[in-house]
């Protein structure tokens, strides 16, 4: 352990990113800048010739910033997985996309820990920061890189890094709020506190996964009036191991919230309507944000697609606002192939409402709103506009 903690304060750790994508180029940037050496990993050719010459792959990631770290020579990206044996870190960045029953896909994640471990050497230290259910850790990772004769603690180590929120251009003191869980306590004191600061200690792998479900359940839909989500994941460090997020209370619990939050908006809008003595059927209603959070531009799982859908199935004209998005992208489940409106007063006032469904810092001016009659508001975006009243008739959802 002093020989990884001597390695790490000195910076002569080289840390691998497997996957270049939302989570792993800011995380690749987030250890360059904290001066270590990071080799970014991917399997997509144009992403990874596109991030060598300086040019970055997100929008809300500047190119100034990718072309800094690859001038340097201490940020390089490549296809080839060989190099898997230079690093001392490795971590898993991969996508873990949703399936029919809103369960985690993990095939990324299985495929990646095989391509680790047909390149484990002893002293490495594997951390997985996808996204997915307890359990994954020791019971999918763990047994695939232990076919390559290595152990571990004993011969390398593994911990969970789950990504509450994703590392901003300030560095590493943004994770702070998430929690490392380590496979055993060696591996987790000598490698993932020391990386990444600021990260309070699990008692086990699949804990800060459960803590970070509950967390977004009570975080995204406190509206609906479910405060109440069973024992503490905390207080229970077992493995779980479900591969569905139905087939435990908890989960099915968070997975009915996420099917029911779209509708229960719409509910919203069809009453503050009636109010207005209109139908939904007919009226004009813009939907504000299509990205999955403020101010980026990731749309994966966003809400706005189906709270869109719903509204076309009610028989609503529909557009959308949304800067960081000018067209819909055609995803599993939704083919809308609509475009941006403007974001300007003018467009805002020829609709009958507006439903604020991301919370871009461009929709907070409260000039936006000259002429709007109607606002449902998802995320509390109206209220700090309009303190002292005025402004348009507000619905909170």
């Amino acid at each position: 352990m002093k020989a990884w903690r001597d390695r790490i304060a000195s910076r002569a750790t080289m840390v691998g990113v497997i996957g270049q994508g939302y989570v792993g180029l800011p995380l690749a940037l987030v250890f360059h800048q904290a001066g270590f050496r990071v080799l970014g990993f991917d399997i997509d050719p144009v992403k990874v010739a596109a991030l060598s010459r300086g040019e970055s792959i997100i929008q809300h990631i500047g190119s100034e910033r990718v072309a800094t770290a690859i001038a340097s020579g201490k940020y390089n990206v490549t296809a080839d997985f060989d190099r898997l044996r230079e690093c001392d870190a490795i971590f898993i960045c991969v996508p873990t996309p949703l399936g029919a029953h809103r369960e985690p896909d993990n095939s990324y994640i299985h495929d990646t820990a095989r391509a680790i471990a047909s390149r484990l050497r002893p002293g490495q230290m594997v951390v997985l920061e996808s996204t997915t259910y307890p359990g994954t850790t020791e019971q999918e990772v763990l047994p695939i890189l232990e076919q390559s004769g290595l152990s571990c603690p004993g011969d390398f180590l593994l911990a969970f890094l789950p990504r509450a929120r994703g590392p901003r251009p300030q560095g590493l003191q943004h994770q702070d709020h998430s929690q490392a869980g380590g496979r055993r306590e060696p591996g987790l004191h000598g490698g993932g506190r020391r990386v990444v600061r600021g990260l309070p200690r699990a008692r086990h792998p699949s804990q800060p996964r459960a803590r970070r479900g509950v967390g977004q359940a009570a975080g995204e839909h406190l509206p609906l009036g479910e405060h109440r989500f069973g024992e503490r994941a905390e207080d229970d460090p077992r493995p779980h191991g479900h591969r569905r997020l139905g087939s435990c209370p908890r989960r099915r619990h968070q997975a009915l919230l996420n099917s029911r939050m779209p509708r229960y908006v719409i509910e919203k809008l069809t009453l503050a309507l009636n109010g207005d003595r209109k139908a939904i059927n007919g009226s004009r209603v813009l939907v504000l944000g299509l990205a999955y959070k403020a101010d980026v531009d990731d749309d994966r799982e966003s809400p706005s697609y189906e709270i869109l859908e719903l509204l076309l199935e009610a028989g609503a004209q529909i557009d959308y606002c949304d800067p960081w998005f000018p067209k819909t992208h055609r995803t599993r489940k939704h083919d809308l192939g609509l475009r941006s409106v403007p974001c300007d007063a003018a467009t805002f006032s020829q609709y009958d409402a507006l439903v604020v469904s991301t919370a871009h810092d461009v929709f907070r001016k409260a000039e936006l709103y000259r002429g709007t009659r109607l606002v449902v508001d998802t995320r509390n975006l109206m209220a700090p506009l309009f303190p002292d009243g005025g402004g348009p008739r507000v619905v909170k959802a």
